[in-house]
């Protein structure tokens, strides 16, 4: 099979991930201004519940068959075994989640309360397995992907207009979100035959997949609680409204943090290629490049993240969810250490079949995580949730340097931290453009547009002057298209 162009499938990804951010973009101010701030805080507890036993159906089986299908791609009969076993195990593990999560709401009184909402939220675990979108992962197949989500965010949009309209409309608007994630994953379980043949099959080689598959599910539970405790904590501690007030913050970061994650996630099968492969020289300049590109992308992103809060705020939401700006500052560093945290992980320790290192990383993170939040949680409510979470993810990272120190060994030399400072440098620039966006205007719409644009002549400029060389590329590139 012919290696696809890591340029093009990030570009692609880079294109879902912008779909990804305009649909709660466009949908996320309407919805804050129709339903109220408890209902939003309903809807958000209930995703965040039902995400738990997602996780469970999900077993970390696609990070598993991400890294070793992308050995056996070349070979369809292999692939097509391989993935007919590891989508069986994960159709055993879909039973159990809901099993569970039945469970939960008949023991639990709390829980019952948001039946309804979890109900609907849990349509996304089976469909989730049904999409396998692993097998598209692993033949880095992002064109089908994009054009998918496409599609379907476009018709998501529609029927939101239509089926939400009032206050009390919040389970609309949960069927819709289950809809525009996972509507068409019949159409990828379907269109998967293309690439190999699945099948359920109780002849799974148990010895070969089990051990790792559990690592790497223990190491999934355990970062979900770093990443969702925060959210489900506010709800059990505080109250609806702090957990609505905390959405808010969590959508602006995770919209920032998809986009630039889209980068790092066409890579990941590359990676585990050619690892797999024994090209290690090649894996180590791909690895330096993605660290590079990573960081010119996630340092000002950041800075102007935290410098434009309150305008995001109130041009994604309303005035009445204001508060948010504080969390949403406190979460910034997050957007960092979280990236490079995921290198480190998924790029390195994963590849490298180091899944006990990531569990190691993960329950430490998640410990931390969890005993931050039962201490600072009840005095400083949606602030402490961004604070651990920031905390635990800098935790995360550098425990993953620390256990990849061999194999990155002289890999960031002196350049590497050069364009460190350069990017350093550039947001600190950003920071004074701000500032004067700030005093010269008082329109939100303003203020955000000469911010953005202005910041982001001003980086380009700094990056083409110090002769950056992927600037220097993009440049070219930019070029050539046009002559």
């Amino acid at each position: 099979m012919k290696n696809k162009s890591l340029g093009k499938n990030a570009f692609l990804n880079g294109l879902r991930s912008v779909l990804n951010i305009i649909f709660p973009i466009i949908t996320f101010p309407y919805v804050s201004r129709i339903l109220s701030v408890g209902e939003l805080g309903k809807y958000n507890w209930s995703n965040s519940f039902v995400s738990y036993f997602w996780l469970i159906a999900g077993l970390g089986i696609a990070t598993y068959a991400v890294r070793e299908g992308a050995k056996l791609r070349n070979n369809r009969k292999r692939i097509s075994e391989f993935a007919s076993q590891v989508f069986s195990i994960n159709i055993l593990s879909t039973v159990a989640s809901y099993v569970l999560l039945l469970l939960c709401i008949l023991i639990f009184p709390k829980v019952q309360s948001y039946s309804a909402c979890i109900y609907v939220f849990s349509i996304q675990i089976v469909f989730t397995t049904l999409g396998t979108e692993w097998i598209y992962s692993i033949f880095e197949e992002y064109t089908y992907i994009t054009v998918r989500s496409i599609v379907f965010k476009i018709l998501s949009v529609i029927m939101l207009f239509i089926f939400v309209r009032k206050q009390g409309d919040y389970l609309n608007y949960a069927g819709i979100t289950v809809f525009s994630a996972v509507g068409s994953n019949i159409l990828n379980y379907l269109h998967a035959k293309k690439f190999c043949t699945i099948r359920f099959t109780f002849k799974i080689d148990w010895k070969a997949h089990l051990k790792p598959i559990l690592i790497i599910f223990a190491s999934s539970v355990a970062a979900k609680i770093y990443l969702s405790l925060d959210t489900t904590l506010l709800g059990l501690i505080n109250n609806n409204y702090v957990v609505g007030i905390y959405s808010v913050s969590t959508k602006m970061y995770d919209v920032v943090k998809q986009l630039i994650a889209a980068v790092l996630t066409v890579t990941i099968p590359r990676f585990a290629l050619l690892w797999g492969r024994n090209r290690y020289r090649e894996y180590r300049k791909l690895l330096l490049q993605i660290s590079d590109v990573l960081a010119l992308i996630s340092i000002p992103a950041a800075v102007g993240v935290f410098m434009l809060a309150p305008q995001i705020v109130v041009l994604l939401s309303s005035a009445k969810y204001i508060r948010a700006v504080s969390s949403l500052r406190l979460l910034c560093p997050a957007l960092i250490f979280s990236i490079f945290s995921w290198i480190f992980t998924s790029c390195v320790l994963i590849p490298a079949k180091r899944e006990n290192k990531v569990l190691i990383i993960t329950i430490i993170s998640a410990a931390a995580n969890l005993i931050l939040n039962l201490l600072l949680m009840p005095s400083l409510e949606e602030n402490a949730a961004a604070i651990t979470t920031s905390l635990s993810e800098a935790i995360s990272m550098l425990l993953g340097i620390y256990y990849s120190k061999d194999i990155i060994k002289r890999l960031y030399d002196k350049g590497f931290w050069k364009d460190i400072l350069l990017y350093i440098f550039g947001a600190l620039a950003i920071v004074v453009i701000c500032i004067c966006g700030n005093a010269i205007f008082k329109s939100t719409i303003r203020i955000i547009l000469f911010d953005v644009i202005l910041s982001s002549l001003e980086y380009a400029l700094i990056l083409l002057g110090a002769k950056n060389k992927f600037a220097l590329d993009v440049l070219e590139y930019i070029l050539r298209r046009f002559k």
